[in-house]
C-alpha cells in the first residue's frame, strides 16, 4: 500500500506527525492494545477490573499499555482512578467496526473448513 502522494512508506520507526497510518498500526499492534481498547468501548473501567477482564495480561504490562494509550490520547485516567476512552479511542473504535464485522464473515467461512477437517 501506498500513501496518496504514491510514496513508499518507511520500515523503521514511525513518525505520527508524517506517517500517521504507520504510527497507528504501530501503536495498536502491541499486545493487549486492541485488548484494553474493546474492554472500555461500552465505559468506565478501574485498573482491578480491567486487569480482571485482560485474562492473563500482567498488572505491569496493563500500566504500560494504559500509559501508552493515555499518551496517544486515546484513553482518559479519570479523578477516581478509572480509565474512559476518549473522543479519539471511540473514533478508533469506530473506524474498527469494519474489522469487527469483516471476522464476522470470515469465521462463517472458515468455521466449516475447521469442522471438515476433524
Amino acid at each position: 500500500m501506498r500513501s496518496a502522494s504514491g510514496a513508499k512508506p518507511s520500515r523503521g520507526q514511525a513518525d505520527a506527525a508524517n506517517e500517521p497510518m504507520l504510527a497507528t498500526m504501530e501503536l495498536i499492534g502491541q499486545r493487549w492494545i486492541l485488548r484494553v481498547l474493546w474492554e472500555l468501548e461500552p465505559g468506565c473501567l478501574g485498573f482491578l477490573e480491567l486487569r480482571r477482564r485482560m485474562g492473563n495480561c500482567s498488572s505491569s504490562m496493563l500500566s504500560t499499555r494504559l500509559q501508552q494509550l493515555q499518551n496517544a490520547g486515546l484513553i482518559v485516567k479519570k479523578s477516581d482512578k478509572s480509565y474512559e476512552l476518549t473522543t479519539a479511542g471511540h473514533e478508533l473504535g469506530d473506524a474498527l467496526q469494519s474489522v469487527w464485522d469483516w471476522s464476522q464473515r470470515w469465521t462463517e467461512l472458515v468455521t466449516p473448513a475447521i469442522d471438515d477437517s476433524e
